[in-house]
């Protein structure tokens, strides 16, 4: 991390008496969003986005033990600051250098406590900070703000804290939702042609998850899960599904400590979603001392396509001969992982033995003669069992990483399990993807060995349900990508448009064109990123999977073109001198213009899969073209119903 500037730093001591009479203003760099401090008997803010008051009534409060923190203010100082420095991200999702620029105003409080707020461009956020030498008991944490009427929503409603966190958005109006429902973050508010405010969280550590409740037509709160007295397994299901016992309180941690940032997105331009990175901005900075050995990368998955390969000489399933055929697949395209799902061991309890079919040993030394690395899926409980011993033992067999599924949980103790995870791992040289979770929340900045999560209705979906719809797809990336990667596991090669798909769970399809799917690879942040159907379509259809592998799964820079949630998304993506244009449409066919003015200086071939002319009647068909490009050149995107496109753009000495 490199500082530019630090400007302004004011200390001011007053009584509380000289302050209540009037609020304290803090601005964006840019002076579009103003945010009002309201010191009387409780804490409250107001936020003003250019000229227009888009949040009022903001409160803000904690009750630890007995001290409800927020009330009966006494303010003792005040702190202001402007930091303008350039951020550094090891495995880059958006930016390889991130620019953080804000004003942060710290109102300290007696009570042993302080609040502090920075206002960016882009959005605000706040945390509490506390200074008691002891650990303490948080029985609630209080923040709670109203909307104006005209306000709508995507909210993906949850039926309780228990969840895998894979909900579809319900898009309505704010006031239509039920009282006191239930939603996991992000979450977006927006009004017709105007204002758009994402509420997340970032910097997450030894304290529960954040949820939104309704709280009247235009007022939502937080809600936490409370603290786990005891979990056991439920109906006698030992190894994923549990039934707790809980606290009537939040948290035991340190008293002194910083808690969670509150983050608001606010902005009238749907592109600065895509390209926000505030989650990253405000949380903690690296923990590891060596991250070289940390490798991003593409990888040949198994559970979506059931293993259904074809054109072998034995029975394909979950066996040893099954995935030396997906590492054979993986070296000759250059991908660098496979991943072992469910039913490598000897059961889901037992991961410490291998089924009779399985030799992992004999797999990572065929993977390495190939160059390609082998990951293990787990389940959570399992691994939480003995972590150290199960992590020694995958390294010794030569494993380079493990997908940890079904925590289904957001509460305290799971929190810290995430980090307990993302330590041991990286101690071990290990990378991480985790499923059955919770949105992320700013760990793989301090961990980067945590490439991606889960957290969303993603292509699984599509086995048993046809409501991944391309509407969804482009939902994601407005909403819960703001928060960080995503696993979708894109790459399907049966594809449908909505008219003739069909669930299928042994030999699904996708639901949009064939470059609908491609374009989520350029889209569709991951550093861990899947091709989710089998080797042997992929090794049938060459041309498209040459495409894949040759788009990277990081970024160092990111430009969108062209977006409005849920409808279209034009996106430019660099790494290195190379570019990468991914686009994707709902059911209403576009065509776009896009400026190549961010090219460099130089000479590029321009790589192209768009959609064919029979996508309407047969989604999987494609056009393929290749020509030369120069900087300033405009070129056109023209897509199908339910359709895409992607491009490769590389700088002709670069080009292999």
């Amino acid at each position: 991390m490199k500082k530019i500037i630090l400007l302004l730093f004011l200390t001011v001591f007053c009584s509380y008496h000289t302050l209540t009479a009037e609020s304290i203003d803090l601005r964006s760099p840019d002076q579009h969003l103003r945010i009002a401090v309201e010191l009387s008997d409780h804490l409250n803010i107001s936020i003003w986005y250019k000229d227009h008051l888009v949040i009022s009534r903001l409160s803000m409060g904690m009750a630890i033990e007995e001290k409800l923190l927020g009330s009966q203010l006494e303010l003792i100082k005040i702190d202001r600051k402007t930091i303008d420095q350039i951020l550094s991200s090891k495995i880059p999702c958006k930016d390889s250098e991130i620019r953080d620029f804000y004003n942060e105003l710290s109102l300290n409080f007696k009570k042993g406590y302080r609040l502090i707020l920075r206002a960016y461009d882009q959005g605000m956020a706040y945390r509490l900070e506390t200074s008691y030498r002891k650990e303490v008991v948080v029985k609630d944490e209080i923040l709670e703000w109203h909307l104006t009427d005209d306000f709508k929503v995507y909210y993906p409603q949850e039926s309780g804290f228990i969840s895998h966190y894979e909900r579809y958005y319900v898009d309505t109006a704010l006031a239509a939702l039920d009282y006191q429902a239930l939603a996991s973050l992000p979450v977006l508010f927006y009004k017709d042609n105007g204002v758009r405010i994402l509420v997340t969280e970032a910097d997450l550590y030894d304290y529960p998850a954040m949820f939104l409740r309704t709280h009247g037509p235009t007022a939502l709160k937080a809600d936490f899960p409370p603290y786990v007295l005891e979990a056991k397994p439920k109906n006698g299901d030992s190894d994923r599904n549990q039934e707790l016992k809980n606290a009537d309180y939040l948290a035991k941690t340190k008293g002194e400590r910083s808690y969670p940032w509150r983050l608001f997105i606010i902005t009238d331009d749907d592109r600065e979603l895509i390209e926000n990175n505030l989650v990253y901005q405000l949380s903690s900075d690296l923990q590891l001392k060596d991250v070289n050995w940390i490798q991003p990368g593409l990888v040949a998955w198994d559970w979506w396509n059931d293993n259904n390969i074809t054109g072998i000489d034995f029975e394909a399933g979950i066996n040893t001969e099954t995935y030396k055929y997906y590492i054979d697949f993986a070296s000759q395209f250059g991908l660098e992982y496979i991943i072992l799902d469910e039913g490598w061991s000897q059961s889901t309890n037992n991961v410490m033995a291998c089924s009779d079919k399985i030799d992992v040993e004999e797999l990572v030394a065929y993977g390495d003669e190939k160059g390609v690395g082998v990951i293990l899926w787990v389940l959570w409980g399992p691994l939480d069992t003995d972590m150290d011993a199960i992590l020694d033992l995958y390294r010794k067999w030569g494993v380079v990483g493990v997908k940890v599924d079904f925590m289904q949980r957001a509460d305290q103790y799971m929190v810290n399990y995430y980090e307990r995870v993302a330590k041991a791992t990286a101690q071990r040289k290990m990378v991480v993807d985790f499923h059955g979770t919770f949105k992320p929340a700013g760990l793989r900045r301090a961990y980067p060995n945590v490439l991606s999560y889960e957290g969303l209705r993603g292509q699984e979906q599509c086995k048993w349900t046809d409501k991944n719809t391309t509407t969804h797809n482009l939902q994601l990336p407005f909403i819960r990508m703001v928060a960080g990667p995503m696993d979708y596991t894109p790459g399907a090669m049966d594809n449908a448009l909505s008219h003739n798909f069909h669930a299928r769970w042994s030999r699904p399809m996708s639901m949009g064109s064939r470059c609908h799917q491609l374009a989520m690879y350029i889209i569709y942040e991951s550093p861990l990123q899947m091709l989710c159907d089998n080797p042997t379509q992929y090794l049938k259809e060459e041309t498209t999977t040459r495409f894949i592998s040759q788009i990277p799964t990081i970024w160092h820079e990111t430009r969108a073109l062209e977006a409005s949630v849920g409808e279209y998304l034009v996106i430019a993506r660099r790494y290195n001198d190379d570019w990468y244009i991914g686009a994707m449409t709902n059911d209403k066919a576009r065509d776009f213009k896009v400026d190549c003015s961010f090219l460099g200086e130089g000479e590029y071939t321009i790589s192209v899969m768009q959609d064919g002319p029979n996508t309407r009647r047969h989604a999987e068909d494609f056009q393929y073209s290749e020509r030369s490009i120069g900087a300033g050149e405009i070129i056109s995107i023209p897509m199908a119903s339910e359709g895409g496109y992607a491009a490769i753009i590389k700088k002709k000495s670069n080009e292999k």
